[in-house]
């Protein structure tokens, strides 16, 4: 299967491109960041530097032709301190973002489509965005994926889970390279009990 992996190159991506080479498809990843591209090409896929909010997106998904379109696209900051600061730019990245990425999945002719949501509450327009994108995915069909707070390499915490809804950044890449031929729906994705 020819796959795309948007935000390849992010906490998640990193764990996810390796784990779907492996797996035998053909990978591209996206990165807003060039100097991400060798980091994606070494794990042995196709990197594409774009930026789901620029007027070529669209183009740069078409090109590559995918059969499926796996948006881990998130724009969190570089520590858990500074979350707060963000949440504007993550209600917009979950709902102009992934409707843009939604409509260039569809413009390419991706048959699957998978979405990072969350397996906690969140309130307000945070958490109106977060059913804006699951809405999005299960329409397309597509699967929404309610990870836990990401912990591990790469994310803010790289000891063990704190007490909660969890789940390590390998787990969660391994359980949605099985989830890409699940059927449509909402799937959570925690830490093995």
């Amino acid at each position: 299967m020819r796959v795309i992996v948007v935000g390849g190159s992010g906490a998640i991506g990193r764990q996810l491109v390796p784990l779907l080479v492996a797996a035998g498809h053909e990978v591209a990843g996206t990165t807003r960041r060039p100097e991400r591209v060798a980091e994606i090409e070494a794990a042995g896929a196709t990197a594409i530097v774009a930026d789901i909010f620029d007027e070529g997106f669209g183009a740069a998904l078409a090109g590559f032709r995918p059969d499926a379109v796996i948006n881990q696209v998130t724009d969190l900051p570089q520590s858990a301190a500074e979350l707060a600061l963000k949440t504007e730019d993550q209600i917009r990245v979950r709902t102009l973002g992934y409707d843009a990425v939604v409509a260039a999945a569809r413009a390419a002719g991706a048959v699957r489509y998978l979405a990072q949501s969350v397996a906690f509450d969140l309130e307000g327009d945070a958490g109106r965005a977060v059913l804006s994108l699951e809405r999005g995915a299960l329409e397309y069909p597509g699967i929404a994926i309610r990870y836990g707070y990401f912990y591990g390499p790469g994310t803010w915490y790289d000891g063990p889970a704190p007490e909660g809804k969890w789940v390590h950044i390998r787990h969660a890449a391994a359980r949605t390279v099985e989830l890409l031929t699940a059927e449509p729906g909402i799937y959570e994705v925690l830490d093995p009990a």
